[in-house]
């Protein structure tokens, strides 16, 4: 029987003091010492906690790393003040298939040190930026976050776009005297470091930082391109509760995830003592090249996702894993994958297959939970870079479209029709109820001022011609693809006028 005192704070809330009282079963916890902040980490979300933190905490354990993170939260609104008030802790939970069996891992992840906020705390995030103990520089501000936008300088205020913030910070460490950083982003963009570092010299150009401060860039700072691989599907809502009842203590930032990992670091080895991932077991590969790699990860793995959850979610779908066992939805995914994604990556067959099926595998777990929705997050930037080049490559090559991969721009389209609220934000409706449109503000309300026009004249044609003429959305004016705005018009009426079920149906039998 647990003492009066034991069930008095059986569901505290994780923090600190709570650890050394912490002896649950199959529960590991990272070391507790207090190690020097090397680690600024831009992005809160729950997959740099399920990757990079998760891999600083075992490589802390391994004795090879010996260092905490200060994480930033970019934007006004996160979950900065949840992971203050838990110093910092979360736990981890890994769950997938091994050796044909069910496994499970979790772990209380003690390498964070806190959350800074830059709209409201940017001193202390300069403070740290100086640090002389720091060295790397994470972050994953998503597909949309690494992209130059003209602003002003403003010293001692947070600058808007993430690539803004980071030339003010390094600029602030320039003027310190203090040595150049490790910059390691985890967006999903080809050649993200490059991309970063171009972004920051753009800043300092307009800005006039000078030329002693664009040399520390050029020659004292590190930019590495990289590759990130593991799904997560972040906070267990269903579960919970459940979760914090067998752990004896209250966690709102549980955190899940996958058991399979890989990441992938295009750059100079001389990093990899400042990066000991791999010396402490984990899965880190370290290449002279990552474009076969991204390749194959980007559109096989994230291609099937963004091909496929708008579509299902339209249809009622929740989670990944049902969708991919449901045999409509199935056929449809294997269909992107295997006819259409395939022979645009340019690997050998055999590992091609391997690959496609371990996707099916690991959208099959059913340990993930991963929410079709929470992938629907900033969609028309992740279709611009994870299927827009399948389709293009399968069109130069077949001589006529991917229908599947065509038919998920329509669904795209039809998933951000919606109204938006007296709180600026926006939602879609599905027969399931309403549901959040989470993008660029901007985007949404064009596509929802075309979606007026379409009310008032039903002209799907002229309706997708005038989106797919937004280069600013896809990167080039989609329009002259040959038959692509009438495909994706086709699909949409379909869509719209038959539901996405139907739709997908007519598709896979036409």
């Amino acid at each position: 029987m647990p003492s009066m005192a034991q069930r008095r704070h059986i569901m505290d809330r994780l923090n600190r003091s709570l650890l050394p009282a912490l002896h649950v079963p199959g529960l590991e916890i990272g070391p507790r010492q207090e190690y020097p902040v090397r680690v600024m980490q831009f992005g809160e979300g729950n997959f740099l906690r399920a990757f990079i933190d998760w891999m600083i905490d075992k490589s802390n354990e391994a004795g090879k790393f010996n260092g905490m993170v200060q994480l930033v939260q970019p934007l006004p609104q996160g979950t900065a003040d949840l992971i203050n008030e838990q110093d910092g802790l979360y736990t981890l939970i890994l769950r997938g298939m091994e050796n044909g069996s069910p496994a499970e891992y979790k772990r209380v992840i003690t390498c964070v040190k806190g959350c800074l906020k830059t709209a409201t705390e940017w001193n202390k995030v300069v403070e740290c930026a100086c640090l002389p103990t720091l060295e790397l520089v994470f972050s994953n501000t998503t597909e949309a976050g690494i992209e130059y936008r003209p602003e002003l300088y403003t010293p001692g205020e947070a600058q808007s776009t993430f690539p803004a913030k980071v030339t003010s910070l390094l600029y602030e460490r320039f003027k310190a005297g203090r040595k150049g950083l490790v910059f390691v982003p985890c967006e999903l963009i080809d050649r993200n470091g490059q991309k970063l570092k171009e972004c920051i010299l753009r800043y300092a150009a307009d800005w006039k930082l000078g030329d002693g401060f664009t040399a520390y860039v050029e020659n004292d700072c590190a930019f590495l391109n990289t590759l990130v691989d593991r799904i997560v599907a972040g906070y267990p809502r269903a579960e919970a509760e459940a979760y914090c009842k067998k752990l004896g203590y209250e966690d709102k930032l549980l955190d899940c995830g996958e058991i399979f990992h890989l990441f992938v670091i295009e750059g100079d080895e001389k990093y990899r003592s400042a990066i000991p991932f791999a010396e402490a077991g984990l899965n880190l590969v370290w290449t002279a090249n990552q474009t076969p790699y991204r390749s194959r990860k980007v559109r096989f793995l994230n291609g099937g996702h963004t091909s496929s959850v708008l579509a299902a979610y339209l249809a009622g779908f929740d989670f990944v894993d049902r969708m991919t066992a449901d045999p409509l939805f199935g056929r449809y995914l294997r269909t992107a994958l295997f006819e259409e994604v395939f022979p645009t990556v340019q690997l050998p067959d055999d590992e091609k297959r391997a690959f496609a099926e371990s996707i099916i595998d690991r959208f099959l777990n059913p340990f993930a939970n991963h929410q079709l929705i929470s992938i629907s997050l900033n969609s028309i930037s992740k279709w611009q870079v994870r299927v827009l080049p399948s389709l293009l490559d399968y069109r130069a090559a077949a001589g006529k479209l991917p229908k599947v991969l065509t038919f998920s721009l329509a669904a795209l389209l039809a998933f951000y029709r919606g109204t938006e609220g007296a709180d600026g934000k926006w939602a879609g409706q599905r027969d399931k109820g309403a549901y959040p449109i989470s993008d660029d503000a901007d985007k949404i309300k064009f596509i929802n001022e075309c979606y007026k026009v379409l009310d008032a004249d039903g002209d799907y044609a002229k309706f997708v011609r005038s989106i797919l003429a937004r280069t600013d959305f896809w990167g080039q004016d989609l329009n002259a693809v040959p038959g692509l705005p009438d495909a994706v018009a086709a699909d949409l009426a379909a869509i719209r006028n038959n539901g996405a079920a139907a739709a997908v149906k007519q598709l896979l039998e036409a």
